[in-house]
């Protein structure tokens, strides 16, 4: 009994892990992002916590849908063919998720990697080894510091330093910060003197990202006429157009629709900051 037991368990395993595989090799990028993310590159195991994430938002969302089709006396059965619908809708937010903290990552190295790295200069100009540099900036810089940590962590375990700043480099989705860091690999391999390649480098991201923010600045002004009209002159202008012209056709407004278009431009509201906020680049050099 016991044996049959085991072999049937060992049966679900296997087949569970047939559909993860399964799952997997339709995500290619998957593991890469998950190392980026700064997240341990299991698949399978990030693929079953983000059906159990999906699940929960299907759950929650259908609870409310039903909730407002109860309250507006329609009939629950047609949730039924949007459950499976809902469920693939969040399934698929759930993998992006580590996409999302790679970026959020990566904008976190962006914002602090030129101070480091004009720090690491500075040592360097002063005479200052570089791995002692280097271990000048394992805090506060944030994640960058936690970037150079880890160099420091594997250079004490006896890897070399070159090795050790190509294994970090590899591992983060900063361009930045591995253009500075592969500088640094290939002078302390060739032998030569470190300070005036890598202070070029430092210097070109720092006008890389002056540009970046200078192409931000450009973006905000049809963004900003875009939210005076959406924002503002639309919903003013239309909620008045809409009461004057229903007026003549003798049709009464109800509150629930001045609620409805209340909740609608907020929504619009909060999409357009979000907007705004998520193509702000947290650069400043």
């Amino acid at each position: 009994m016991e044996q049959k037991k085991g072999r049937e368990k060992s049966g679900r395993h296997e087949l569970l892990d047939a559909v993860l595989s399964n799952i997997a090799s339709r995500f290619p990028n998957l593991k890469g992002d998950l190392i980026l993310a700064g997240n341990e590159p299991d698949t399978k195991g990030f693929i079953l916590k983000a059906f159990y994430i999906s699940l929960a938002i299907s759950a929650l969302v259908l609870v409310l849908l039903y909730v407002l089709v109860i309250s507006s006396q329609g009939s629950p059965g047609l949730l039924i063919p949007l459950a499976p619908f809902i469920f693939a809708l969040s399934f698929l937010y759930a993998m992006k998720i580590p996409e999302v903290r790679m970026l959020r990552r990566k904008r976190r190295i962006d914002a602090e990697v030129v101070f480091a790295g004009r720090q690491i200069l500075i040592e360097l100009r002063s005479g200052i080894p570089l791995f002692e540099a280097i271990l000048s900036t394992t805090s506060g810089y944030g994640e960058v510091s936690a970037e150079f940590s880890k160099i420091v962590e594997k250079t004490s375990t006896g890897v070399s330093l070159d090795v050790a700043m190509r294994e970090v480099a590899e591992t983060n989705p900063s361009k930045a910060f591995g253009r500075i860091i592969s500088q640094l690999a290939s002078s302390v391999r060739s032998g030569s003197d470190v300070a005036p390649a890598f202070e070029s480098v430092i210097e070109q991201v720092a006008r890389e990202q002056e540009i970046e923010l200078k192409a931000y600045g450009q973006k905000l002004n049809p963004l900003a006429m875009f939210y005076m009209i959406v924002g503002v002159i639309l919903p003013s202008l239309g909620v008045v157009l809409m009461i004057i012209i229903l007026s003549f056709v003798s049709v009464r407004i109800g509150a629930d629709v001045l609620v409805f278009a209340l909740i609608l431009q907020a929504l619009l509201q909060y999409i357009f900051l979000t907007m705004v906020e998520s193509a702000r680049p947290r650069l400043y050099a």
